[in-house]
């Protein structure tokens, strides 16, 4: 894959990537592990990260790659480990893992609700409490880029996932208060609609509606999101903490992203009646 940083950036360094088995996540291990980087891989289904690790391999990557469901605290921590022992110290980490399906708040179900909470938030949590207690910490060195989102204006049609990424929003710049002293920085990507095997789960006509709702009408490819986590991996972001990186063509700044129908509006409560008269 095409890169604008220079060959050798991350030699020494250790990087994980969650949910790296395809889409942003592969991107980013290729990114990360092309620039001279060790990568580790986890994500839920062996098949897919047997198919990354021979992608990165073929590439002259030095990759572990570990099935580990994020959901799970104890393999959470046996992956940390194994990372640790089979290739270092991580000094990066890529929280990218994911998943979420189309739903409305009125609908969802309790365990859909969970599910979601408990792989998009606490999964996330979980994994970076545990890299950064084993490795970062210790080692007084740290990058962590939380891939979560377009949750600038809610996000209607999706309240799951919605509230689990303004959870790693907050949780982001929460850690970098706490964590600038440890040397380590953390930040997050927003992308929007983005062309992977995740979109392709969607209904096409779903996803042909976010690309108009795009000011700049099309849809990002996995590489374009791991370039700007490429570069808050490095230390060229060295003074950056906290903050959430907008990478969606302007869609959170622009657009409807609900359709509101234009029913009869119900009526004002009596006092709103009140005020107008006293006008």
């Amino acid at each position: 894959m095409t890169n604008i940083f220079r060959k050798g950036l991350f030699d020494g360094h250790v990087a994980i990537v969650t949910g790296g088995g395809s889409g942003i996540g592969l991107s980013t291990a290729l990114a990360l592990g092309e620039l001279g980087a060790k990568v580790a891989i986890c994500g839920r289904k062996k098949e897919k990260l047997e198919a990354a690790e021979k992608v990165l391999r073929a590439r002259a990557i030095d990759v572990l790659a570990e099935a580990c469901d994020i959901r799970e605290v104890e393999q959470i921590a046996s992956f940390a480990d194994a990372v640790e022992a089979k290739l270092g110290r991580a000094s990066i980490l890529v929280n990218n893992a994911g998943g979420q399906f189309p739903t409305t708040a009125a609908t969802v179900s309790q365990r859909g609700w969970e599910a979601v909470i408990r792989n998009n938030l606490n999964g996330t949590f979980f994994m970076t409490q545990a890299v950064a207690n084993k490795h970062m910490i210790p080692a007084r060195r740290g990058r962590i880029v939380n891939v979560i989102a377009n949750v600038a204006r809610g996000f209607p049609g999706m309240v799951h996932t919605g509230a689990a990424r303004a959870g790693v929003e907050n949780m982001t710049k929460t850690l970098a208060i706490e964590w600038a002293t440890h040397n380590v920085q953390v930040n997050a990507v927003a992308p929007g609609v983005i062309r992977t095997s995740g979109t392709d789960q969607y209904p096409p006509e779903l996803v042909e509606a976010s690309r108009k709702k795009t000011p700049m009408k099309r849809l990002a490819s996995p590489g374009e999101v791991a370039q700007l986590i490429v570069y808050l991996a490095s230390d060229a972001a060295y003074f950056v903490t906290g903050e959430c990186w907008y990478i969606d063509g302007g869609a959170h700044l622009w657009g409807d992203n609900w359709v509101i129908p234009e029913d009869e509006p119900p009526p004002p409560p009596a006092i709103i009646g009140e005020l107008a008269k006293q006008e």
